[in-house]
């Protein structure tokens, strides 16, 4: 009796066991947990019991290649992500995780064909334009530009382009375009390291703009020579230096003059909002975000 006892009860305990051995998800879901402590080798070990329960998962295999890709492991990362691309369900995510795999390893020439085969299937992404910008710039093409002009375009609401169009601008002197961009930037991405640094490009930005340094717009009947013409029209009130308070003083004026003169012809959404704000009572406290935060 004994002996049956112990026999039952081992079977118990057995399936008990196996009844608590966690499936996939539950698999996938503590693997990010170790991912977001940087534990790379445990969310590895972890990942790879996942993928074991369901081979076919995009999303376990994407953490997969990106644990990979953290844990500085490129030659595993690439061939994970491989893999991936060659499945019609590829993503976006996919993409962006391919192309910052094959930059690592400096792979620059099939990253550009990663990129461009993910923009013909996703025209609309704002991060792909982005990405894509990035390693054009790295590469010293010129067409960088464009693509993040395109991402503009196509994603408004995507920050990341306007963040490499200011800084782009500006390098290439062309202040007005960087304000614009850079102010943007800022209003849909508000509190990041790249917030911090746009807006010190910004404060520089006006500083350059009104000591000449600037690229002149001068293609008469253009939305950014109407900008350009309504800045030197106010520029008094900078002579005796760019600070807060006259760029304060010289933004009001412009939106005021835009408002009256411009605002039909050239809808704009930042302006927009700035009017808002000063009708608000709340311009100058924005100004100060911007410049003294």
């Amino acid at each position: 009796m004994r002996h049956i006892l112990l026999i039952i009860f081992s079977l118990l305990s057995a399936g008990s066991l196996y009844a608590q051995e966690p499936d996939a998800e539950t698999l996938h879901e503590t693997a990010k947990k170790f991912m977001r402590t940087a534990d790379w080798t445990n969310a590895i070990l972890v990942l790879n019991k996942a993928i074991a329960k369901e081979p076919n998962s995009l999303s376990i295999k994407k953490d997969l290649a990106l644990t990979q890709y953290y844990q500085r492991d490129f030659a595993a990362a690439k061939q994970t992500i491989n893999q991936l691309l060659q499945r019609e369900d590829a993503d976006v995510q996919v993409y962006q995780i391919a192309g910052n795999i094959y930059k690592a390893l400096d792979e620059l020439k099939e990253c550009g064909k990663i990129y461009r085969k993910a923009l013909q299937s996703f025209s609309e992404s704002g991060a792909l334009y982005a990405e894509y910008g990035e390693l054009l710039w790295l590469q010293q093409d010129p067409d960088c530009l464009q693509q993040w002009l395109t991402g503009i375009e196509k994603d408004p609401g995507y920050s990341g382009n306007y963040y490499h169009s200011a800084r782009a601008r500006y390098a290439q002197g062309n202040m007005a375009w960087a304000l614009l961009y850079g102010e943007i930037f800022i209003n849909l991405e508000s509190y990041s390291k790249r917030t911090a640094e746009i807006k010190a490009l910004l404060f520089e930005a006006y500083k350059k703009y009104f000591s000449g340094t600037s690229i002149a717009d001068t293609k008469q009947g253009t939305f950014i020579y109407e900008v350009a013409t309504h800045l030197k029209k106010n520029q008094s009130v900078v002579v005796s230096g760019i600070t807060t308070e006259s760029l304060i003083m010289l933004r009001t004026k412009f939106l005021l003059d835009w408002q009256h003169e411009s605002l039909n012809k050239y809808p704009y959404r930042l302006f927009e909002h700035q009017l808002q704000l000063l009708k608000e009572g709340m311009f100058e406290a924005y100004n100060y975000w911007i410049f003294e935060a």
